[in-house]
């Protein structure tokens, strides 16, 4: 039974995944988010700096900056995504007309109240993570539009015009078309946009809150991650859920209120991602303690360092863990297990939900579970995760590792 699915896996169903992340529209939107983290990062610092405001009184408050980062992410993303579709395919001399109409038309969808005096206002709060959902369709939209009209030109392909030229006047009936989508819905039909793509996406980012939809998008990366596909291939769905349900949390903390979102980045980092993902620090554990193998025995040695800072692609792949049932099983039953205990220690209120920025994925843990939740019991549920993770590889290590010693020893025999 594990062979041919494993056969499957291998011939049809990874070559296929790898085809659709490699399509220029989802990997536009990958590509954008992967630009980003940077921002993002910069927030995840500011987060931890904060915490100097509860030790010294005369700290200053720095959160601003984290407001003009991981703040205007909608913003980002909206500009980012047509550049990157137009970049791959191969309209370099549009991708930067591209963005900037993508973040034109994302402003005007946005729903900005113009006052008496010439000022707009908008409301903050939807530039950032919340924004993510409406800048993900702009993005796709401009960047359908203008591909659309690239293939019509004013101009022959031996005109003697500058090229920029050439696009200023190619662009003009895309870009029209588009801002003219956008005063239709919001001005016309006075529609506010911005809270119909929430709506629309509600029912998604309500379906990872729940203890079965939050198990589903650990186990659906790691299982992936296992027949060598990249867990980056779920961002396209997954992070624009994530960081828009850390955004609620925050809103509803700066409230007074008790955040309920459980779906976040930040508790990936800080529980279910130790070692990477598949929660696999205890594997390199056992196998730099453990292992009677010299294979596994250099294995563990060579990886134990990436893996405590929470990298673990030296190992899926040179243990390996990809395509070795004897790791790939444990992997599954722990991106089950793991995942469900961190859930409901945070859904019953043993460990406080994570409310504030916290992407530092190289991170040691418990560190990072201290930091991402800023509260101490936190450390706690990390070290009995880790015990829960090392008692479900244990007996798989052992048969791999008492099979490598046999090989070892016939090699040496012979």
């Amino acid at each position: 039974m594990m062979d041919k699915i494993m056969i499957f896996m291998t011939n049809s169903f990874t070559p296929r995944v790898n085809k659709i992340t490699k399509n220029p529209w989802i990997s536009s939107i990958q590509d954008s988010v992967m630009t980003i983290l940077p921002l993002i990062l910069v927030g995840s610092l500011i987060t931890i700096v904060s915490l100097l405001n509860n030790v010294v009184s005369w700290f200053p408050d720095v959160s601003l900056i984290n407001t003009f980062t991981f703040g205007l992410l909608g913003i980002f993303v909206a500009f980012l995504i047509p550049y990157f579709i137009m970049e791959k395919k191969k309209q370099d001399n549009k991708k930067l007309v591209a963005g900037a109409t993508g973040l034109s038309l994302y402003l005007f969808l946005l729903s900005p109240v113009i006052l008496e005096d010439g000022k707009i206002q908008f409301v903050l709060d939807r530039f950032g993570a919340t924004g993510m959902f409406l800048s993900l369709i702009v993005g796709l939209f401009v960047g359908f539009v203008l591909f659309l009209f690239s293939k019509f030109s004013f101009f022959s392909e031996d005109s003697s015009l500058p090229d920029f030229i050439a696009v200023w006047f190619d662009t003009l009936i895309p870009i029209t078309l588009i801002m003219l989508s956008g005063w239709l819905i919001g001005v016309q039909a006075n529609i506010d946009f911005f809270e119909v793509i929430l709506a629309i996406f509600k029912p998604l980012s309500n379906i990872v809150q729940t203890y079965p939809g939050f198990v589903l998008s650990i186990f659906i990366p790691a299982f992936l991650y296992t027949f060598g596909i990249s867990g980056w291939a779920m961002i396209p769905v997954v992070y624009p859920v994530y960081l828009s349900a850390l955004a609620e949390n925050e809103q509803v903390a700066a409230a007074g209120g008790d955040p309920s979102n459980i779906g976040v980045v930040e508790t990936l980092y800080a529980f279910t991602d130790m070692g990477g993902i598949g929660t696999t620090l205890p594997l390199v554990i056992m196998m730099f303690f453990l292992a009677k193998s010299m294979r596994l025995k250099a294995i563990g040695r060579a990886t134990v360092v990436p893996s405590i800072f929470n990298i673990n692609e030296p190992l899926m792949f040179g243990a390996p863990v990809v395509f070795n049932p004897f790791f790939m099983i444990p992997m599954w039953i722990v991106s089950i297990v793991i995942p469900s205990i961190t859930y409901w220690a945070l859904y019953l209120g043993w460990v406080s939900i994570p409310s504030k920025t916290f992407l530092l994925w190289y991170v040691p843990m418990p560190i990072s579970s201290y930091l991402a939740t800023q509260d101490w019991r936190a450390i706690i549920l990390a070290i009995i995760l880790f015990a829960v993770a090392f008692i479900i590889f244990f007996p798989f290590f052992k048969a791999y590792d008492i099979q490598e010693k046999k090989k070892e020893s016939e090699l040496s025999e012979e």
